[in-house]
C-alpha cells in the first residue's frame, strides 16, 4: 500500500505521454509513485501484444500503479489479474477520462452518471485483485457530484481515491476546484489524492492546504520531470540535454525507431518550451524524420 503518512507526490496517468521513460525520469527526480497510461481492459484480453508494451515498468519506479478502464465488470475483473500487471503494486480504475471516444463507450467519466454500474465494477475488481484497488475520477460530467461518488467508491471497497477537480465538460480548461477536494477529504475516511493545476511551489502549497493525503501531477511535469525535485526543495538538473538523452535511451530499447521519431516530437517540444532561442528550431524538430538529428538540434538549443 502506498505510504500516505509521507504525503506522496505521484505522476498522473497521461495517455500517450506517461511512457516508461517519462515515469523513470520522474521517479529519479522525486516522484514517490507513478501511474501507467490508461490500459483498455478489453485490449488487455483481446489485443495483448499492443498493450504489453504500455505495461512495461522500470526498476527506478518506486511504487507503480497500473490504470485500467472499461465498462464491463466481468472484463475489468479479468484484466485486473492479467499477468501484464504483475509488475505493478496496485491497480487504479479510471472513471474520469473526458475523451469523447472513451465517454461514448460508457467508460471513463461516463461512469459518473451510472453509480450502480461504477460500484459494480469497483466491487468486482476488489474481489478479483490481491492488490489494493483505487479509483480516479473528476467532479462529474457537467456538475459536481464528487463527494457522493467518492463515498460510493469507499463503500465499494476502494482503498484510496484521486480527484481531478474539474468536470468532464471543462476538459482541461478553467481552474481546478480545490474547495471540492477539501469537501471530499472531509467526507470520506480513505486517503484522498488531489489532482489539478499543481505546477510550482505556490500551487503545491495551495493543494496541500486542502488536507489531501497525496498530490498527483500531470501537465506540470510535461518537459519538466524534475518538478518533483523542485517541490521537495531540491534544485533542477544542470544538464537538461542529458535528461532528454536518457528519455530517448530508455524508449529506444523498447520501441521501433520509426514510431519513436514521431512519438518523441511532442516531448522534445515540451522540453524546450521555456527556452527563448528555441523558436527557430521548433518547426524543424516537429517535422524531423530522424531522432539523432533532433537530438543534435536539442544539444545546440540547450547550450
Amino acid at each position: 500500500m502506498l505510504d500516505f503518512s509521507k504525503k506522496p507526490l505521484i505522476l498522473a496517468p497521461m495517455a500517450g505521454v506517461s511512457d516508461v521513460g517519462m515515469r523513470k525520469l520522474c521517479s529519479r527526480f522525486g516522484a514517490d509513485a507513478t501511474v501507467s497510461e490508461m490500459l483498455s481492459s478489453r485490449a488487455m484480453l483481446f489485443n495483448p501484444k499492443k498493450t504489453a508494451l504500455m505495461t512495461e515498468t522500470d526498476e527506478e519506479e518506486k511504487y507503480k500503479l497500473g490504470q485500467i478502464f472499461g465498462h464491463e465488470s466481468d472484463i475489468m475483473a479479468m484484466s485486473i489479474i492479467n499477468p501484464m500487471l504483475d509488475g505493478y503494486d496496485s491497480i487504479d480504475i479510471n472513471m474520469g477520462c473526458p475523451a469523447p471516444k472513451i465517454v461514448k463507450n460508457g467508460e471513463g467519466c461516463a461512469l459518473m452518471k451510472n453509480l450502480p454500474l461504477a460500484s459494480e465494477i469497483i466491487r468486482a475488481c476488489v474481489k478479483a485483485s490481491k492488490k489494493p484497488v483505487s479509483v480516479k475520477f473528476r467532479l462529474g460530467v457537467d456538475s459536481d457530484i464528487s463527494t457522493q461518488f467518492g463515498r460510493m467508491c469507499e463503500e465499494s471497497g476502494a482503498k484510496f481515491i484521486t480527484l481531478h477537480a474539474r468536470t468532464a465538460a471543462m476538459g482541461y480548461s478553467g481552474r481546478a476546484d480545490y474547495e471540492a477536494i477539501a469537501r471530499l477529504k472531509a467526507a470520506v475516511k480513505i486517503p484522498v489524492i488531489g489532482n489539478g493545476d499543481v505546477v510550482d511551489l505556490e500551487s503545491y502549497q495551495r493543494m496541500k492546504e486542502t488536507g489531501v493525503d497525496g498530490v498527483m501531477i500531470g501537465r506540470g511535469s510535461l518537459g519538466k520531470p524534475w518538478i518533483f525535485s523542485i517541490l521537495k526543495g531540491e534544485k533542477p538538473p544542470k544538464d537538461i540535454y542529458k535528461v532528454i538523452e536518457e528519455h530517448v535511451y530508455v524508449l529506444r530499447s523498447r520501441y521501433r525507431e520509426e514510431w519513436l521519431v514521431q512519438y518523441m516530437r511532442k516531448h522534445f517540444l515540451w522540453y524546450i518550451s521555456s527556452f527563448k532561442n528555441a523558436s527557430d528550431y521548433r518547426r524543424l524538430i516537429a517535422t524531423s524524420p530522424d531522432l539523432d538529428g533532433s537530438l543534435k538540434m536539442l544539444r545546440q538549443i540547450l547550450k
